[in-house]
């Protein structure tokens, strides 16, 4: 446990190392590589936001927690999105913004941290967010 000082902070931040922790077990990676863990979660958060129309991204924003809210919203340019793009330009997008080397493919980078995300939602707003993607992106997600 993280100690700021302030248990809602504490709170916080363990959620979020809660996250990138089950990111790691999921993918194998030892817990030196919470860097690449963020950085895959970061990668797979932004590029679902930005497919999403505005309110479909709100939605989804409001379901995460704090930390990883701020995440998913940084950078982010309502104006901008949605963005419309089919499974292999999301697998491109979220390897141009994952700079470490992977075991495997970026699809398979993709679905771990979508699972770990699943289990970070209500199962409404992941059958939501499922319903919203183009079918190619929608079957790498877990159900």
């Amino acid at each position: 446990m993280v100690a700021t000082g302030f248990s809602s902070f504490d709170t916080m931040v363990d959620k979020a190392n809660h996250v990138l922790k089950e990111i790691e077990h999921a993918y194998g990676w030892p817990k030196e590589r919470r860097k690449q863990s963020y950085a895959a979660l970061r990668a797979v958060l932004h590029h679902l936001r930005d497919r999403l129309s505005v309110d479909e991204a709100v939605q989804f924003g409001a379901q995460l927690p704090t930390l990883l809210r701020g995440v998913y919203y940084d950078g982010w340019k309502p104006a901008e999105t949605p963005v419309k793009f089919n499974s292999e330009e999301f697998f491109r997008r979220v390897r141009h913004d994952f700079p470490y080397s992977i075991e495997g493919d970026t699809e398979q980078l993709v679905r771990t941290v979508l699972h770990v995300l699943e289990n970070h939602v209500s199962e409404g707003e992941w059958k939501d967010l499922k319903a919203r993607m183009p079918a190619s992106i929608s079957a790498v997600m877990p159900s």
